[in-house]
């Protein structure tokens, strides 16, 4: 009655050959293994990567808060977020940052804040007004334990706070004024060889020097130069340079009446528009006729361009409407301005 149990033995062939595959597919695996393997496609080995000792390292950035990469990083991202409406907070946070000159003997976070309002400024002159006015409240609320012992007053002591912000701001609006047109000629000139070298060999001048770097120099070299004039009136209007400063660079931009350069009639014009209203005091009356008077005469040079004298024209009579735009350009303000005005328009009954 009693049957023995045996085992099935069903499914040993699919074992079997299961086991099989994966015997194959082992011995595919090492030969493909080995056929990739660097001694077979001859490849020397490749030494593992050296630290170098002064490797670029984040946690180092980290350990110095301070340091002027930091610096760099940060205030360019304040400057990239103001706008008349975050203005109050934003500026406060740029100048904590230009206070942490107050552990320095030189002031170069100080130094190094203000080079990078300054290259904002220049570069966006359609917002010279809110920077000049960051850099009012700068020189109003600069800590005055900020100091330089390398710039001392008339009695020998350091120069600090805010007087010391104005030294920096106005030697860099300076060196900029003076140095701008030379980088500026040496821009365009750079871009008028390119053009002339491509002419040569056959290829189109205007679309291949629209295109190129030089282009594209000269044209930035124009944008900052324009934006230092427009934002030096700006400065000039907050009174934070002097009239003298004014009349100097009006008398430069007008120092070479018989072969003059279009920019320095452009910047001429741009200066006038900004601040002549405020120039043109009876004090300095006499000057201003002076001023307007060779300008009448380069409208009337040959070497002038048709373009530069109409630019002249519309300053002359700007004047002569005393100083009332035809065209009036918009300010920056704030979003609550825009809704008031809209407003504003909106309640008129047609």
């Amino acid at each position: 009655m009693n049957k023995q149990r045996t085992r099935s033995k069903r499914g040993e062939d699919r074992g079997g050959n299961k086991a099989n595959s994966g015997s194959q597919h082992s011995h595919g695996s090492n030969y493909n293994s080995g056929a990739m393997s660097q001694s077979s496609l001859g490849l020397e080995p490749v030494a593992p990567l050296q630290q170098s000792a002064n490797r670029w390292d984040r946690k180092s950035l980290a350990a110095d808060p301070d340091s002027p990469e930091i610096v760099d990083r940060k205030v360019k991202g304040l400057l990239n977020k103001l706008t008349m409406e975050k203005f109050d907070s934003i500026s406060d946070q740029i100048i904590e940052w230009a206070n942490r000159s107050e552990k320095e003997k030189d002031g170069r976070t100080l130094i190094q804040v203000i080079r990078l309002v300054f290259e904002k400024a220049t570069d966006e002159a359609t917002w010279s007004e809110m920077y000049a006015r960051l850099c009012r409240k700068m020189m109003e609320q600069i800590s005055p334990k900020v100091q330089d012992d390398g710039i001392k007053n008339a009695e020998g002591k350091p120069i600090t706070g805010g007087h010391l912000f104005r030294k920096y701001l106005l030697n860099r609006c300076q060196e900029d004024f003076e140095r701008g047109w030379a980088l500026e000629d040496k821009a365009a000139k750079a871009a008028n060889d390119k053009a002339k070298e491509n002419a040569k060999e056959g290829e189109s001048t205007d679309e291949v020097a629209l295109y190129s770097e030089e282009y594209y120099a000269a044209q930035k070299a124009k944008r900052q130069g324009l934006g230092l004039i427009k934002f030096i009136g700006e400065l000039f209007k907050l009174q934070m340079l002097t009239e003298r400063i004014m009349h100097e660079c009006v008398k430069k931009l007008l120092g070479n009446v018989d072969n003059p350069e279009e920019e320095e009639i452009e910047s001429l014009c741009k200066l006038l528009s900004t601040v002549g209203q405020l120039l043109d005091t009876p004090k300095a009356r006499a000057h201003m006729d002076v001023y307007f008077s060779r300008m009448k005469d380069l409208i009337k040079s040959p070497n002038v361009s048709s373009r530069m004298q109409f630019m002249l024209q519309d300053v002359i009579e700007l004047r002569e409407r005393r100083w009332v735009s035809r065209n009036q350009v918009a300010a920056p303000t704030t979003l609550a301005a825009v809704h008031e005005a809209v407003s504003f328009f909106i309640s008129i009954p047609m």
